[in-house]
């Protein structure tokens, strides 16, 4: 490849040189989609697979199982592999770049209102197998939600505070969640809000950090507090229905 007076790229043919090791942008980029697709086939992809938003699904879905489990009830059928795919707007990309891998593929979304289309196109699409696409919304008690809708108000508040290190007077509450953005239901939503208008050197709120706290405390899951018994239901139906989705492929 050339570059002309005016700065265009022109292409040259291929040509055969010794210095094989060469990593101008032409011969690295083919490498760097073959060495990208094998990875995320060894990390993520398993016979069965389930698509989720990003890492802090896996994670929340991985601390409520384990307490599941632990307690002889329901969790995740552990022959399911959880992979992020980054939304509605990319499983489609995602399942046809897999495609002929004879692979198992359903796929778990948050939802919001403006979803609804995409969400209606997807399925129309039968890019999924017929009931393969769930959204959070179908197990809980409203109409748009998040992975952490599943979480009771009061026990999301704990994780939130504990995992930011809230002090008291600045500590989120259910009155303080519910009050801090009424135009939506979903709880990331109300927290972000509320985080938004705490004093100067405030923390930022991210979706991550709450989850990478509550696996790596899962004792926060243990009793039989009302917030935490209603959590475990609500995950509980969601595992039902994931593992009814399990096909039969070895």
């Amino acid at each position: 490849m050339k570059i002309d007076d005016r700065s265009r790229r022109i292409p040259t043919g291929t040509k055969v040189r010794e210095d094989v090791l060469s990593v101008d942008r032409d011969s690295v980029f083919p490498l760097q989609g073959a060495l990208g697709y094998a990875i995320t086939q060894t990390l993520f992809i398993g016979k069965h697979t389930i698509l989720v938003e990003g890492p802090s699904d896996i994670l929340y879905m991985k601390a409520l199982s384990a307490e599941l489990l632990r307690r002889g009830r329901t969790g995740l059928d552990p022959q399911w592999v959880i992979c992020p795919s980054g939304g509605l707007d990319k499983i489609q990309a995602f399942v046809s770049l897999f495609a002929g891998n004879d692979l198992d593929v359903i796929a778990l979304s948050d939802f919001s209102r403006k979803d609804r289309n995409k969400l209606e196109a997807l399925r129309r699409s039968q890019v999924l197998k017929s009931g393969g696409l769930l959204t959070i919304a179908d197990f809980v008690d409203q109409d748009e939600a998040d992975i952490e809708d599943l979480i009771d108000p009061a026990l999301f508040c704990t994780i939130v505070n504990t995992a930011y290190e809230l002090p008291e007077d600045h500590a989120l509450d259910t009155t303080k969640l519910s009050a801090a953005n009424e135009n939506t239901e979903r709880q990331v939503k109300k927290a972000e809000a509320f985080f938004n208008v705490l004093p100067n050197k405030r923390p930022v709120f991210d979706h991550f950090l709450p989850a990478s706290w509550l696996i790596s405390n899962p004792s926060t899951l243990n009793g039989e507090k009302t917030a935490v018994t209603s959590t475990l239901d609500r995950a509980e139906k969601l595992f039902e229905a994931l593992n009814s989705l399990k096909g039969d492929i070895d």
